[in-house]
C-alpha cells in the first residue's frame, strides 16, 4: 500500500509588531517583514544586531554608527531609538502585512507576500506624511502592488512622485539594511543622509 504523499501546508505569518506612526509624521519608511524572532534583539524594527539599519541612522545624524547600540550587551537602544524617531516624525512599519517564509529565513528573497499592507491606513494616521521610503527591493516591489498604476518605481537611490490616499506622494528607494546587501555601511549612509536632507529631517 502506497503511503499519501504529505505536503506541510505553508505557514502564514502576520506581522508581529504594531506600526510606528508619529503623528507629527513626516516621513514612512517601509521595509519588507521582520526576521524570524530567534533573531531578535528587541521588540522593535530592524532587531536583527547584524542589520545596518540603526548604524545607518546613528551615522547620519550623530556621526557615529554605534550610537543607538549597547555595545557590550549587543543590544539595541530601543527607548532611545523610539524618542529620536518620535521627535524627528519618522513612522515605520513594513509593505507586508502576512507572508510565507519559503526558506524559513530572513531572506527577502525566500519571502512569498500573501496579504501587503493597507497603506492608506497608515498615511490616514500620519496626516502630515508625504515621503515614503522603503528599504529595499523587495519592499519597493510591494509598495509599487498599491501604488497607482500610472507610478513609476523608484531607482536605487532616486525617487518619484504620485498621488495617493488623498495626497502627493514622493517614493523614495533606499539601499538595503541588510547585511547581505554588499556595500559599506558608510555608502549606504550617505544615500540616506541625502534623503533626510532633502525631506528637510538634517
Amino acid at each position: 500500500m502506497e503511503k499519501p504523499n504529505l505536503v506541510h501546508p505553508a505557514i502564514i505569518e502576520t506581522h508581529p509588531l504594531k506600526p510606528f506612526l508619529p503623528e507629527n509624521g513626516k516621513l514612512l519608511m517601509l521595509g519588507s517583514f521582520p526576521p524570524p524572532k530567534a533573531r531578535w534583539k528587541m521588540n522593535f524594527y530592524y532587531p536583527n544586531y547584524q542589520n545596518d539599519m540603526w548604524k545607518i541612522f546613528g551615522l547620519c545624524f550623530f556621526q557615529d554608527k554605534n550610537h543607538f547600540f549597547n555595545l557590550e550587551e549587543k543590544t539595541f537602544k530601543e527607548q532611545q531609538i523610539r524618542e529620536f524617531l518620535t521627535e524627528k516624525g519618522i513612522g515605520i512599519f513594513d509593505t507586508a502585512y502576512q507572508i510565507i517564509r519559503l526558506k524559513g529565513n530572513a531572506s527577502d528573497q525566500f519571502l512569498q507576500i500573501h496579504t501587503a499592507t493597507d497603506l492608506k491606513k497608515l498615511l490616514d494616521q500620519m496626516p502630515n506624511c508625504h515621503s515614503l521610503m522603503t528599504t529595499g527591493d523587495k519592499a519597493t516591489d510591494t509598495l509599487m502592488l498599491s501604488m497607482p498604476e500610472t507610478a513609476e518605481k523608484p531607482m536605487l537611490g532616486t525617487s518619484s512622485h504620485t498621488y495617493f490616499a488623498g495626497r502627493e506622494l514622493t517614493l523614495y528607494r533606499m539601499p538595503s539594511s541588510s547585511r547581505a546587501y554588499p556595500l559599506a555601511v558608510e555608502k549606504k549612509a550617505e544615500a540616506y543622509r541625502k534623503l533626510f536632507l532633502e525631506i528637510g529631517l538634517l
